[in-house]
């Protein structure tokens, strides 16, 4: 991704600059990490209240924004592809299934929340939210809104709105995703701060 067309440079960009590796190389190296870590995050369960917390949608978010929107959405994709190939990337594979059949499965409308959000939170990380506090927790919420939405309307239109929607796919999960939010907007900025490039570039 050209870092010339941002107004900030990401922690990607700025760890590993693109103007000093083969662009398509940069790309699937970082992709690949991504789709591991995302894979390692949906398997590991944290006990918590009142069900318990995996870390997938923290790095989901948090990938977007140190890889920015382009780079985020591809490494998603990447990520749904490796699952719709029958690959047990998914929390909860292979036990309730894998590949396509998962899939579209009562997951499906998160999954592609998950492209969606990636790259909304990859864009305003590009725009300078990832290195304060407030702004970092802002584009966290939004992320965390665009997952949910196109997966409670999966939800409903798979199992019927006359079920409880909302108690199965958002409310549980409501305290553990504030918790993540919070951790997040704790983590990049001191990531940046631990960079020493707090500010703007260019």
């Amino acid at each position: 991704m050209a870092q010339g067309a941002t107004l900030y440079p990401t922690l990607a960009g700025t760890l590993w600059p693109a103007g000093k590796a083969n662009p398509m190389l940069r790309g699937m190296v970082l992709a690949v990490a991504g789709t591991a870590l995302l894979t390692i995050a949906a398997k590991i369960q944290v006990p918590f209240y009142p069900v318990p917390m995996t870390l997938q949608t923290f790095v989901v978010l948090a990938l977007g924004m140190a890889y920015g929107w382009r780079l985020g959405a591809a490494t998603l994709l990447l990520y749904l592809a490796e699952g719709a190939l029958g690959l047990p990337v998914f929390a909860g594979t292979p036990e309730k299934g894998i590949g396509l059949a998962y899939m579209l499965g009562g997951t499906g409308g998160y999954l592609i929340g998950f492209v969606l959000a990636a790259a909304a939170c990859g864009w305003l990380a590009e725009r300078g939210w990832d290195r304060g506090v407030v702004r970092t927790a802002a584009a966290m919420l939004i992320g965390n809104a665009i997952i949910y939405v196109p997966g409670l309307l999966w939800l409903g239109g798979l199992f019927g709105w006359d079920k409880p929607i909302l108690e199965w796919g958002l409310t549980p999960f409501l305290l553990g995703d504030l918790t993540k939010l919070a951790l997040a907007a704790a983590v990049l900025p001191l990531a940046w701060r631990w960079l020493g490039r707090p500010g703007r570039a260019g």
